[in-house]
């Protein structure tokens, strides 16, 4: 079986990162008029971020030892398994680089990271993927579209509408990494002649 996995979202926390780099540069409370959106505060935030020495290994994992049993499954399953993401470079080490050691450190020793900004339907079809975990359902979408994987669209928040369409495609939804991993099972192999 051949597996790939979105990065941020998915299994790393990149939300609370942002987060907490942008409590460090807000200058303030915002005002009732700029509501909660601090002008400019977006693009200094990645500012922040590309000039953080290796900033993508600092993340935290999304949900606690869900790298090891993903490598654990991995292992018993035979998976090829690939880590995808679209992640700037930031000073130090390669965006891959850094990926790759994150992995390591997290339980998952020899991972094959890609960095890629384009379409991800394209690439699961380049790699002859059977399931795609993702937590953006355009990206989902994507894999429908142009290739024969399964897409699973990891939702962590609610939002009804948007699973039910999802579903209704033929998109997987799943309320974590951990419902997803259940969810990978090896897809029916035709023996012989049909």
């Amino acid at each position: 079986m051949r597996v790939a996995f979105d990065l941020d979202g998915v299994l790393a926390d990149f939300a609370a990162a942002y987060a907490a780099v942008a409590r460090r540069l807000r200058s303030g409370p915002p005002s009732p008029s700029e509501g909660s959106a601090e002008p400019g505060l977006e693009r200094r935030i990645w500012r922040a971020i590309a000039s953080t020495r290796d900033f993508w290994t600092t993340l935290d994992p999304v949900e606690p030892d869900l790298i090891v049993r993903l490598h654990d499954r991995a292992v018993s399953g035979r998976w090829d398994t690939f880590f995808v993401t679209q992640r700037p470079p930031t000073t130090g080490e390669s965006v891959q680089r850094q990926t790759q050691r994150w992995l390591v450190a997290q339980g998952f020793p020899l991972p094959a990271v890609i960095v890629h900004r384009g379409s991800r339907g394209l690439l699961a079809a380049a790699l002859e993927l059977d399931f795609l975990v993702d937590d953006t359902v355009e990206h989902c979408v994507d894999v429908l579209d142009r290739s024969s994987a399964t897409p699973l669209w990891v939702c962590r928040e609610t939002d009804a509408v948007r699973e039910t369409n999802a579903e209704r495609l033929g998109i997987g939804v799943c309320r974590s990494t951990t419902g997803a991993l259940a969810r990978l099972v090896p897809p029916r192999t035709r023996v012989g002649p049909a």
